[in-house]
């Protein structure tokens, strides 16, 4: 067989090499799904495609997409060094389904220089081509767990196949997906978006946080908008970082700016004192009724007001309430 051939055929399973090395276990099974890919590869061959003509319509397996002008500046100057993979579209000719290689398809598409894309064609069905790019991804980095998480549920609710099914594609075990579905379920995925991969966080910190979460009744939208400020503050102090100081995982640390907040709520709903008498309120100084809390909820009782002013707050009152939970949310 002739040299340049080989390195051809070997193409795919050069990149299951590239970046951090997959933890121990999965480097087989990745290899597999790699050298699978290759195997449907048509004649081997690297084709100059259109890339108006490549949809890109997989499940997100990322939180974080990286930008991508630095990779488009390279291509530019020195070209496309590894070509993505590409299947044919089922059901239009002249059309293409991207297996992996987002970030350099995004780049080419961006670019005004670059008009065509180095590109493998691989006879994959969705299921071959759904494994060839989860192990494309181990290869370079290995998925986070939350990302994990998140991929399975997301397999489920598209029906996909089983939980068994889609342990086999994520090579693990059935019993990790299940256990991943059920914290995926907890977490909406706006928040974990807004705290994004944070490598390093296993599933015993992430079902803690749930599990802290459902305790103190957070409200997520607010933790989503911790999340965003912990983490933008993390990358700016991750980018003023030198050699001698380890950058930042913003992930990481907005992970742990929610759970602070989360653990902060917890405390102050247990230290907060429960108050069951009356609390008397004036208008004007003059008696005007009362306030009393009990168990989950909370009697007002108003006497001696004028007319006018209850019916004013018999219509205000749905706004009212809500401006002082707001306020409640705020000061939580």
């Amino acid at each position: 067989m002739a040299d340049s051939k080989k390195r051809r055929m070997s193409m795919l399973d050069n990149l299951s090499g590239a970046g951090t090395a997959p933890p121990a276990g999965t480097m087989m099974s990745s290899n597999r799904a790699l050298r699978s890919a290759r195997d449907a590869v048509d004649a081997h061959n690297v084709w100059d495609l259109d890339p108006a003509q490549i949809d890109d319509d997989r499940l997100a397996d990322r939180l974080d997409p990286s930008d991508v002008q630095d990779l488009r500046t390279s291509i530019e100057q020195n070209g496309q060094t590894v070509p993505i993979l590409v299947r044919r579209h089922p059901s239009e000719a002249d059309r293409y389904l991207l297996v992996y290689g987002r970030r350099r398809l995004e780049a080419i598409k961006g670019s005004e220089r670059t008009g065509r894309i180095r590109a493998l064609i691989a006879n994959l069905d969705d299921t071959a081509a759904l494994k060839a790019q989860v192990s494309e991804n181990t290869g370079r980095r290995d998925l986070s767990y939350i990302e994990r998480a998140l991929f399975a549920h997301e397999l489920l609710e598209s029906q996909f196949g089983n939980q068994t099914q889609i342990a086999e594609v994520l090579n693990v075990t059935r019993s990790a997906v299940s256990m991943a579905i059920a914290l995926a379920k907890a977490i909406d995925p706006a928040l974990a978006r807004a705290i994004g991969p944070a490598h390093g966080v296993g599933r015993p910190r992430w079902e803690a946080l749930a599990k802290d979460m459902s305790a103190a009744g957070s409200d997520q939208a607010l933790l989503c908008s911790i999340a965003e400020s912990a983490r933008s503050q993390g990358a700016f102090e991750a980018g003023e970082t030198n050699d001698e100081i380890p950058a930042l995982d913003a992930s990481v640390v907005a992970f742990e700016a929610v759970s602070k907040h989360v653990k902060r709520q917890i405390s102050q709903k247990r230290e907060r004192p429960r108050v069951n008498k009356a609390v008397a309120l004036t208008i004007d100084g003059k008696p005007a009724g009362s306030a009393k809390r009990a168990d989950g909820a909370i009697r007002l009782d108003l006497t001696n007001v004028d007319d006018g002013f209850a019916l004013w707050l018999a219509d205000q009152a749905q706004s009212i309430v809500s401006d002082l939970h707001d306020r409640w949310k705020r000061d939580a």
